[in-house]
């Protein structure tokens, strides 16, 4: 059997192609598959569906008015709660844990319960992860702009919001593994191993990172000192990147481009060995943000090394997933949410090949603590993550809300244009203004003093400051016109007769 072949069998025994075109012979247990179906716990994957569509737009409304803030001081307003120092964990955190979390949770649990053909394993327990997580967000929400912080980057919430995240976490794992512990099929699609890396991983650095002294209600001390807990607080930062916001989205894509496309995964194969590659190697990259630092040079070092071999298993599942359209290309014509699914990986191979180049020394020396690397993350998060997950919500709403597709196409058109504008302006203006300060930073005249003060290069950097605001409200415009399609959707949900095709693909 072909690799091919494989993925094609594997794909359809795991159910990845459940109420949509089936392009190769139908399993034996599809009647079983169907019968199930009405019994799938779907309540709380709409609750976290809608709550992603709700933080991403608080999330990114933040964003938008942080850049504003860089480029008009005035508008942090002498307010200690609305400065730019204290929204802009808010936004972070926001756009993380409370936009990708929420999608994260949604699409995990619509996607177990399809590929292993069983509900949620204690659905209540699952329905505590929502309110658990929502009062997570909320709590950051109001003890980050009143400067409650551990000042631990992607990791500010004190120690009593940090308990209560372990707590839901741990909860998520029992529902996400005891479904596929109970699970009606042998096979375990490739979708659910990156999950469970996630779970389980982001569980680990959470814990370690997050050990400190408590000493108030709201204050904490690190159990870590000098450079040992800077080396822990970059272990944990790059691979909530490494797991939060790349393993757990490849899974999200291993389902839904081959769902989106009516077509098998392009490689099996080359699936398992993308999963295995990636969370082997990323684990030890956290050093590279420490370049030139205290940290021992040999740890620096192995962190490149480490950054370096990334390369590969990253564009192994960046070509695995666009060669999954190969016969099928057609369809990026007329299918708008194909369109995001698409682009998100051409911004994932994109900047997993930056990333990997940054993180050499010489590189570094000119990129770090430039607006280079504000470029960098956004063509991730932005392109990468909010591109993929916003392909999935319009996926997922018709389908959870009884619709054969969502309101508005043309919509989605509008939406994907808006975005990918929006964030070619955005990531565009920022790679220019930190190769600019690099340069400005390290010039010198002959006399060995700086040409350049630091004022000057703040200056200089303005002009691109605005093309950020302008790509960043045309973000946040695509996400009203999503949530405006959604609502519009969501409407419509009684209108589709029972035994429509409509309703069953529900």
């Amino acid at each position: 059997m072909t690799a091919y072949q494989f993925g094609q069998a594997a794909s359809v025994a795991a159910g990845t192609m459940d109420g949509g075109p089936m392009p190769v012979s139908v399993p034996a247990n599809a009647h079983e598959n169907a019968a199930v179906r009405t019994d799938y716990e779907d309540g709380v994957v709409r609750q976290f569906m809608i709550m992603t569509i709700v933080w991403g737009i608080v999330g990114m409304l933040v964003g938008v008015i942080a850049a504003a803030q860089l480029l008009f001081p005035a508008l942090n307003f002498d307010i200690p709660f609305l400065t730019y120092s204290r929204l802009r964990p808010l936004h972070t955190n926001a756009v993380i844990f409370a936009f990708g979390g929420s999608a994260l949770f949604a699409s995990s649990y619509y996607v177990v319960q399809r590929t292993c053909h069983v509900p949620l394993f204690m659905p209540g327990l699952a329905r505590f992860t929502f309110w658990g997580w929502q009062l997570v967000i909320l709590l950051a929400a109001v003890s980050l702009p009143l400067g409650i912080t551990q000042a631990k980057e992607y990791a500010e919430l004190e120690w009593p919001i940090d308990i209560l995240i372990a707590v839901v976490w741990v909860a998520y794992g029992v529902v996400f593994f005891g479904t596929m512990a109970t699970r009606r099929v042998k096979h375990i699609y490739v979708a659910n191993w990156f999950f469970a890396a996630y779970i389980i991983t982001i569980a680990v650095l959470h814990i370690v990172n997050s050990a400190g002294l408590p000493v108030s209600l709201v204050k904490s001390y690190s159990a870590y000192a000098g450079v040992t807990d800077a080396m822990v607080q970059w272990w944990y930062g790059h691979n909530a990147v490494g797991f939060f916001l790349t393993a757990a989205f490849l899974g999200m894509m291993y389902y839904f481009i081959p769902k989106q496309a009516g077509r098998p995964i392009y490689s099996y194969r080359l699936s398992i060995v993308h999963f295995w590659s990636l969370i082997s190697i990323y684990m030890w990259a956290g050093p590279h943000h420490l370049h030139y630092t205290t940290l021992p040079d040999w740890v620096q070092t192995l962190g490149m090394v480490f950054s370096l071999m990334l390369l590969a298993p990253s564009w192994g599942g960046m070509i695995n997933g666009i060669m999954t359209l190969s016969g099928a290309w057609h369809k990026l014509r007329t299918d708008p949410i194909l369109k995001f699914l698409i682009v998100s990986l051409s911004f994932y191979g994109m900047s997993t090949f930056e990333g990997p180049m940054m993180s050499i020394k010489t590189v570094n020396a000119l990129s770090h603590y430039t607006d280079w690397t504000i470029g960098h993350v956004h063509a991730g998060a932005l392109g990468w993550v909010a591109m993929v997950t916003i392909g999935t919500t319009y996926a997922l709403v018709p389908r959870l809300y009884g619709q054969t597709k969502m309101w508005s196409i043309r919509l989605i058109d509008w939406h994907f244009w808006t975005t990918t504008i929006g964030i070619v302006l955005y990531v565009a203006s920022m790679w220019i203004a930190g190769v600019m300060q690099g340069l400005m930073w390290r010039a010198t005249n002959a006399d060995g003093t700086l040409t350049y003060t630091f004022v000057e290069s703040l200056k200089a950097t303005y002009p691109y400051y605005a093309v950020r605001l302008v790509g960043g409200v045309l973000i946040v415009a695509g996400m009203f016109l999503m949530a405006y399609n959604v609502a519009k959707t969501i409407g419509q949900r009684d209108k589709a007769p029972q035994g429509s095709p409509a309703a069953a693909s529900a």
